[in-house]
């Protein structure tokens, strides 16, 4: 065998044996004919990289096909490059910036003098399809520095000479060519336009400053969507218009729930049926954590910085609190997160062992200064309520802590009508507070808890705490849209930095741990979430209205006067419509408001003491005695925590 012979191991733990240098290309060819056609790029030791890259050394390698996760990224990088390519041999003169692949989609900011519009997509996505008709070869070069500021000065691209200059002095300058057409880029990319395929389209354009500073130049970028083939690019423009159908900011205003204005921007405007929605769900809540043993406290929604700068949270949060200044001088901050003051709140007196764990919640009404571009209805705000609780306990407790939490957790997304929860466990950061040992025994405790949980998860690596490891919660719902909401972090930092002890049982000083963990994450969020999982059609234990009794005839009025009374006394959230309109234009101005059920009454159930009973579902009415009304309107309505 010779000396530079270069050994190859696959995910099947087989060996090929290459003379020498290899591309992925030719390691593909190796295993066989179908899968050289199939591949798009490679894997090498978890890395993705063209398939021409040449292999100089023993690796462990991957081949990647459409079929691959890591194609979809490859296809919308891709699609951007061949954008940028229509652009500018649509529009000469245009600048290219920057333009990556995005979660469904890609991007590219241009810098143009006249403002792209709507109309304009068209025609750069039908150029778009002679590019990959063509099926240029993608090409990657290794360019001096200096040479390509030169060339991209010369070619008017002032941007691209700006992001060369501003690279690390020791990172390669690559370009990618497409025929004629070259770009600065990283790569990897398809072996050719023609795999980016026809499962594409360009959805809208929108102003973005140069480097996303509004102290840079405006700039125009264009957004697109592409998938594998036309069949999931169809799924996924459905679901773009299934989700412009459910936004909650449309439904709010229709449904006469919120508001927001630029007044008070970032922060929500709850009108009476959003805030009974709203109060029904903290009730809610409030009920399921007193059940598991929980302790309802309030902390200042201003502190002094000095307990921030102890906490650790003024030098990473800082650019994100809201400050004021009080006569004396000092500064003080709007609370960002609950977790310092809870161990103030923990700090007063010895604490036993004994006495741990002690479950510490709050409905703690928190600010941060989100940028205003980031804002977008009740999914990102400024004031938002969180569902903070944390858990103060022993190392040997955090297994069953963490159980009892995911327990808790499922329960609740499961009455709210969440069933697809997916668990993911993000493990150490490569920046992070606290010793390797400590890291090893949480992430173990954290480990056995989800597993003692019988939750399956995947693993999120890198991606935990600075100072601890942590369980993140993914809800599914009804459009196939994920949703971070809750999230459980084990922290051995901050009560070590806030001096928080107990007594153990051999009478010794102890930092407890410190388990951080919401359900909801923000009532706000998961209340616009619950609008569009239920396309503002909410079940009736959250539905603001429950009920509307709904007369035929004025000589019912006193009848539907005593209806709504015994809704209500039966803890029913009843309203009456009594007004002088016909019976159909009652029930379809409900139907659009969403409530649940109509009890409809006229002369004939007056004197008989009954209600005609219409659901938001349609089907067929239903004509019962009031206290079957009342019994069947209890049983469907009630809250789950009772």
């Amino acid at each position: 065998m010779s000396s530079s012979a270069i050994n190859i191991t696959l995910p099947d733990g087989s060996v090929k044996t290459f003379d020498g240098p290899v591309t992925g290309a030719a390691v593909a060819a190796g295993i066989g004919p179908g899968l050289a056609k199939a591949a798009i790029a490679v894997e090498i030791a978890g890395e993705v990289f063209d398939l021409e890259r040449p292999i100089a050394s023993d690796s462990e390698v991957r081949i990647i096909t459409r079929k691959s996760d890591e194609a979809l990224e490859l296809i919308r990088h891709d699609a951007a490059h061949v954008m940028a390519q229509a652009v500018q041999e649509l529009y000469p003169g245009t600048q290219v910036t920057i333009g990556p692949a995005i979660e469904h989609g890609f991007y590219y900011d241009f810098a143009r003098d006249t403002p792209f519009t709507t109309d304009d997509l068209e025609g750069i996505e039908a150029r778009m399809r002679e590019i990959i008709d063509r099926d240029q070869d993608f090409v990657r070069e290794e360019w001096d520095r200096d040479d390509a500021v030169r060339h991209f000065e010369g070619e008017g691209e002032a941007y691209k000479a700006e992001i060369i200059r501003d690279l690390p002095a020791d990172e390669p300058i690559s370009v990618y060519r497409q025929g004629d057409w070259l770009d600065l880029c990283r790569g990897p990319h398809l072996p050719s336009t023609g795999h980016v395929g026809s499962g594409f389209k360009l959805l809208k354009v929108a102003g973005a400053y140069w480097r996303g500073d509004s102290r840079n130049e405006m700039l125009q970028r264009i957004y697109g969507t592409a998938w594998r083939d036309e069949k999931e690019l169809k799924a996924h423009l459905h679901r773009l218009e299934e989700a412009e159908r459910r936004d909650h900011r449309r439904l709010g205003r229709e449904l006469g729930l919120f508001h927001f204005q630029e007044e008070a921007a970032g922060s929500v405007f709850w009108h009476p049926k959003g805030w009974m929605l709203y109060r029904t769900l903290e009730t809610y809540i409030r009920r399921r954590l007193a059940d598991a043993g929980y302790q309802e406290v309030k902390t200042p929604q201003l502190i002094d910085r000095a307990l921030w700068e102890d906490s650790g949270h003024w030098e990473k949060f800082r650019e994100h609190m809201f400050t004021a200044e009080s006569e004396d001088g000092r500064v003080l901050a709007l609370k960002p997160m609950n977790c310092p003051g809870h161990v103030q709140i923990f700090r007063q007196g010895i604490t036993s062992y004994r006495d741990l764990p002690f479950r510490m919640a709050e409905f703690g009404s928190c600010h941060r200064n989100e940028p205003s571009g980031a804002l977008h209805g009740l999914m990102r705000v400024r004031a938002f309520t969180q569902d903070d609780a944390h858990i103060f306990c022993t190392e040997d407790q955090i297994t069953s802590e963490t159980a009892a939490f995911c327990d808790l957790l499922m329960s609740v997304y499961g009455d709210c009508g969440f069933t697809d929860v997916t668990v993911k466990f993000a493990d150490r950061p490569p920046v992070r507070a606290g010793e390797d040992e400590v890291w090893d025994r949480a992430e173990a405790a954290l480990l056995e808890a989800v597993e003692t949980a019988g939750l399956a998860y995947t693993l999120n690596p890198g991606e935990g705490a600075f100072y601890g490891p942590k369980l993140e919660f993914v809800l599914r719902d009804a459009i196939g849209r994920d949703w971070q909401c809750g999230t459980l972090q084990v922290d051995f930092v901050l009560p070590e930095r806030l001096d928080a002890s107990y007594v153990s049982e051999a009478g010794e000083k102890r930092r407890p741990v410190m388990l951080h963990r919401a359900i909801l994450g923000s009532f706000e969020r998961f209340i616009g979430i619950l609008i569009e999982h239920y396309a503002g059609r909410l079940p009736m234990w959250l539905a603001p209205v429950q009920v509307v009794v709904a007369t035929i005839t004025s000589d019912a009025e006193g009848w539907a006067g005593e209806v709504v009374r015994a809704l209500r006394d039966a803890g029913m959230r009843a309203r009456s419509d009594i007004r002088n309109e016909k019976i159909n234009f009652k029930v379809r101005e409900h139907s659009v408001a969403k409530v649940p059920v109509m009890l409809v009454v006229g002369r004939r159930e007056a004197d008989a003491g009954t209600v005609a009973w219409r659901t938001l579902a349609g089907g067929k009415q239903e004509v019962l005695a009031l206290e079957d009304a009342v019994a069947r309107l209890v049983d469907e309505g009630s809250s789950p925590a009772l």
